[in-house]
């Protein structure tokens, strides 16, 4: 009998467990027939949802354990249902969202066709919505995904940032409200250049800046490292330049969001929890407003005002300055003479704002020092990774941008400064 027992309670368990999470081309969602689609392992749920009293209905993705819902992907936050008639299936290649009188609100737009098997819609474990010819289960066989469409929420394994070859660039925009997941103000988003940066913007206006990667975290969020559970990567090559974490325990979740009001955020779930708790928001300080101090001025929380000149500089206007008002910034006491100049060393800083900056990762730190030496309009420069010591080389020239100190954490940046200012 123990082993009947035994034997029971494994098909007992594995009932619970058998969650659906493929739709195939001969298949539906609806609203009304309530079905869902559940990750294996049981994190994520996608379906139909409503937000508040509202009678607008979205198709998107949420956590399945939660006491409330907290969705992380929605399909048409822009277009959504105006009552409960809603459909989700396959036609053809495609996805399609289709509302009163069969009128398609949301695709997959896909133009590639002719895939020989049937399609499948398939919701992964890490909260990945796919879609894939039957027969291909590999990654690289997904016709389309929804990682690659973000909302306002980056969770585990999906990647903030550029796809080279397609030119996809995944970024984050707010929602408009709590209970309203329609497109908001704000974005969160990669700037690809020599040294790649994320802005937090409002509409076109830059916010705030995470300062470059700096090999372990970007200069600007010092904060995002001290969770020991996370692991945390940039990647910059060839084909893609992407920001991107994984937890090592899955008993917790975290989800970096951009809310409503223009804050970034880290927020982590743990097992005991019963709401989500803020890890880090950015902008939290004055300091972290974009170009709070105006050139040749860096930030710093702990001094009133909080705006200093670097040493050898003064402000650019004294009458400003007196009255609070630091936007003009700091100039130079004395003239750079090309020849004779030296550098101050400014520890634990944020890098200054790198849209002028060039980059070369073969350089040594003394290199680099010679070479911002041997060009009169380089102004600083600073190692582009921090580890091991520091390697490569990332060299200013003009106005620097920007900048704040920390208590600890940020990196090196070596000023140039007239023999006289040193």
């Amino acid at each position: 009998t123990s082993l009947l027992v035994f034997v029971v309670m494994i098909l007992f368990r594995s009932a619970l467990s058998i969650y659906i999470n493929t739709l195939s081309s001969t298949e539906s969602l609806t609203i009304s027939n309530n079905r869902t689609l559940v990750s294996p392992g049981g994190v994520f749920e996608l379906g139909f949802f409503t937000l508040g009293s509202s009678s607008r209905w979205y198709l998107g993705i949420w956590y399945k354990k939660l006491p409330y819902i907290t969705y992380v992907w929605v399909a048409n936050r822009d277009n959504p249902l105006s009552n409960s008639t809603g459909t989700l299936k396959i036609s053809g290649n495609n996805l399609f969202l289709l509302g009163d009188s069969n009128k398609s609100v949301w695709s997959t737009n896909l133009t590639r066709g002719n895939e020989r098997s049937p399609v499948v819609a398939e919701l992964l474990a890490n909260g990945n919505f796919v879609m894939r010819d039957s027969n291909n289960n590999d990654a690289s066989g997904f016709l389309w995904q929804s990682f690659d469409f973000p909302t306002d929420t980056l969770l585990p394994e999906m990647k903030l940032g550029y796809y080279l070859k397609t030119g996809l660039n995944r970024f984050l925009t707010s929602s408009r409200s709590f209970d309203d997941p329609s497109s908001g103000d704000y974005s969160y988003k990669l700037e690809p250049r020599r040294l790649p940066e994320f802005y937090l913007l409002l509409g076109d206006v830059r916010e705030h800046r995470s300062g470059p990667w700096n090999g372990i975290q970007f200069s600007g969020i010092p904060e995002d490292q001290k969770l020991s559970y996370m692991v945390y990567n940039f990647t910059e090559n060839s084909e893609e330049v992407a920001y991107t974490f994984r937890m090592t325990n899955n008993s917790f979740y975290s989800r970096l969001t951009i809310n409503s009001e223009g804050y970034l955020e880290r927020q982590t779930w743990a097992p005991s929890s019963v709401v989500w708790n803020v890890f880090w928001s950015s902008p939290n300080h004055q300091c972290d407003m974009y170009r709070m101090c105006g050139p040749y001025s860096y930030c710093d929380v702990n001094t009133s005002p909080s705006c200093n000149c670097i040493q050898g500089f003064k402000p650019g206007n004294v009458q400003q300055w007196a009255l609070r008002n630091q936007i003009s910034g700091c100039k130079r006491r004395t003239r750079l003479s090309c020849n004779g100049d030296g550098f101050t060393r400014m520890k634990n800083m944020k890098l200054p704002d790198t849209t002028m900056a060039i980059v070369d990762r073969s350089m040594s730190v003394k290199e680099c020092e010679k070479r911002c030496l041997s060009d009169c309009n380089c102004t600083a420069f600073a190692n582009a990774d921090i580890r091991n010591r520091g390697t490569g080389c990332v060299i200013w020239t003009g106005e620097l941008e920007d900048m704040r100190n920390y208590a600890e954490s940020g990196q090196d940046l070596y000023v140039r400064l007239a023999a006289a200012d040193l």
